[in-house]
């Protein structure tokens, strides 16, 4: 009986992953639409094996296993801007809709350009930078239960707090997430800024998950590792970062192996010179 969508096996997942890190996924499929997503979780209930949902690839450490399960890639990227709306497609680029809605005028979303993310993956995180978060501006969001049904929440029916939301707690998807946006002169001006800073700050040319711990309270994980005087620290081709000391980087060919335990270093060398420990942004996703 042939399948309802296109299912791949052996998917080497350093292929969608901004660190280019992880072995080889047991089932794979590319979903574009909302009906595709249904299908992917219905396989998946089926035939009894666990699913994980994929954007970009960032902020996300696979196992050099790979993962013993379908991996969803999500595609679904349209974006529609009607007045001061965003209604968008989980799978669109999270950078692109900040640059797009501030070229309109638009102010709230400034922060998400340069952030290597989905708006499905941003939404789950509640992604932020600058003083803002996804949910600061989060209307209403499309989601999808295991069970293949699609339901509409609005953002008073969610919890979410710094890089938490119920969607970390949920199993499904993500489909659609709207916006509620300001009019703002400085949009454009403040999106701009936002940009040119962190391309002088952030290592952007090397193989990197974004930020891998969470800000402390009243200070910054870069900080506290640069006070530290990690930045450069390796094990294997896993490294610190010269440029920005809360991003780890794959020099060349590092394994989940190496950058778990460069992740472990850096967290005992921290709380040793500081007395902070410091909490992973990243997460790990396991081989099953």
């Amino acid at each position: 009986m042939p399948l309802p969508i296109k299912i791949a096996s052996g998917k080497p997942l350093k292929e969608i992953s901004t660190l280019q890190i992880g072995g080889a996924a047991r089932f794979f499929t590319v979903v574009k639409t909302s009906h595709e997503a249904v299908k992917a979780l219905l396989f998946s209930k089926k035939y009894k094996v666990p699913f994980l949902v994929v954007g970009k690839g960032s902020n996300c450490l696979f196992d050099d296993r790979g993962f013993n399960g379908l991996v969803i890639l999500n595609k679904i990227d349209y974006c529609d801007l009607s007045s001061n709306i965003a209604k968008v497609g989980s799978g669109f680029s999270f950078s692109l809709l900040g640059s797009r809605v501030s070229k309109k005028g638009l102010t709230g979303l400034e922060f998400a350009s340069g952030i290597p993310a989905t708006v499905g993956g941003a939404v789950f995180m509640n992604a932020g930078a600058n003083g803002q978060e996804t949910f600061d501006v989060l209307k209403t969001v499309t989601f999808l239960t295991e069970e293949g049904k699609l339901m509409q929440l609005s953002k008073n029916e969610l919890q979410y707090s710094y890089r938490f939301s119920s969607f970390q707690k949920m199993k499904g998807m993500i489909i659609e997430a709207t916006f509620e946006l300001s009019r703002s002169l400085q949009a454009k001006d403040m999106q701009n800024t936002i940009i040119s800073y962190r391309m002088k700050t952030q290592p952007y040319n090397e193989k990197s998950a974004g930020c891998i711990f969470r800000n402390p309270n009243d200070t910054s994980a870069a900080q506290l590792i640069d006070q530290s005087n990690l930045k450069g620290m390796a094990v294997g081709d896993a490294c610190v970062s010269l440029k920005h000391a809360n991003f780890l980087i794959n020099k060349n060919n590092a394994s989940a192996k190496d950058m778990k335990i460069l992740i472990e270093k850096v967290k005992k060398q921290v709380e040793e010179k500081t007395g902070i420990k410091l909490q992973e942004e990243i997460r790990f996703i396991p081989y099953e």
